[in-house]
């Protein structure tokens, strides 16, 4: 990796906040993302969450060509979609599609987690009527299906000994970069297999990065059907940002998502996200303080200074030339509804 600063790229979840309305997050969501195409940055993914208060992500084909409308060049994706929940022709039509549309700036970013709890996960499955087992174990048979299926030539379907051919566009002439993502070496292992660029969730899980990459890289093959680009193994790290004028600032804006991911680490009930002053009046049990201290070490919180010395510092650990920014910057009582400042100023800090 070299001495350079690594390219900046941008994770939304879409938060809501206890004084927003879907449409107030989704405005902020829009401005920040203009500001991160004006700023320089490489890509701009949302995520899929399904039935929690906090997070309006909750269909990425829609909020990308919400996102990829309200911006001139940077690239926007998924990270990801959870690909069990969906038929891979949907998946794949919804991307090609997408990719029709804004030629050479989709990226598809595929998951096999669920994305919620385990009664929303079996809504989802059960209403695409398949069953939580099956879609898993299928994964890598549904990665191949939307490979094939948002190519020119299309796939290729067997039934009673005629084939009937699936496009996911009639007249498809390019294809959006499709990336695996996870939490665990599952994906790492199947991206390697398959030639296909891999993210491990550093911003989520924050452990076993360095296991996982070094999995992926070792054991990368090349994929001649993806193309040059595929010759070699392509990651970058994600992490959670929060940067302020001062340290203090920084650390006061960082509470509302440290409780919010508090919360669900510890089975409590979500909530949509707390504003500062909000979040500062709520004491903590002993045995939470250790979990939100832990959270805070593997952030990245702090003045402009510190924060790209940190991100500078991680992406030389794991040898990355991209990090992708989570701004999970939070607001203060009396902040316009439809409008995250703090989030946009993590990004306007940090690319100096």
């Amino acid at each position: 990796m070299s001495e350079r600063h690594p390219t900046l790229s941008v994770l939304d979840l879409v938060p809501v906040r206890s004084d927003q309305a879907t449409a107030d997050a989704l405005s902020a969501t829009l401005d920040l993302a203009r500001a991160a195409d004006s700023l320089g940055y490489r890509r701009y993914w949302v995520a899929e969450h399904h039935n929690m208060p906090a997070v309006a992500a909750t269909n990425p084909p829609v909020l990308i060509g919400l996102v990829a409308g309200a911006t001139e060049r940077i690239r926007v994706g998924s990270g990801g979609v959870m690909l069990p929940n969906h038929a891979p022709l949907v998946v794949a039509e919804q991307f090609a599609l997408l990719e029709a549309a804004f030629p050479g700036r989709i990226d598809l970013g595929i998951g096999r987690a669920p994305g919620s709890d385990p009664v929303t996960t079996y809504a989802l499955r059960h209403g695409a009527g398949g069953v939580d087992d099956e879609a898993v174990s299928r994964f890598p048979e549904y990665v191949d299906n939307v490979l094939a299926m948002m190519s020119p030539q299309g796939a290729a379907l067997g039934i009673n000994g005629r084939t009937y051919p699936l496009r996911a566009t009639p007249a498809a002439t390019s294809t959006p970069d499709i990336w695996l993502l996870g939490s665990s070496d599952y994906s790492a292992r199947l991206a390697a297999q398959k030639g296909l660029p891999y993210v491990f969730a550093h911003h989520f899980s924050g452990t076993g990065t360095a296991e996982a990459l070094a999995l992926y890289r070792d054991n990368f093959r090349p994929s001649a059907e993806l193309g040059p680009e595929a010759a070699e193994p392509r990651t970058f790290l994600t992490v959670n940002a929060v940067v302020a004028e001062t340290d203090e600032e920084a650390e006061r804006l960082a509470l509302p998502q440290l409780l919010s991911m508090l919360a669900l680490r510890t089975g409590q009930p979500l909530a949509p996200q707390q504003l500062v002053e909000e979040a500062e009046k709520v004491e903590l049990a002993p045995a939470h303080r250790d979990l939100v201290d832990g959270m805070r070490g593997r952030w990245v919180i702090g003045s402009p200074a510190r924060a790209r010395a940190r991100i500078q510092e991680l992406a030389a650990t794991y040898g990355v030339d991209e990090v992708m920014v989570h701004p999970v910057a939070g607001a203060h009582v009396g902040t316009e509804a439809a409008t995250g400042p703090a989030r946009v100023e993590t990004l306007r800090l940090l690319a100096g």
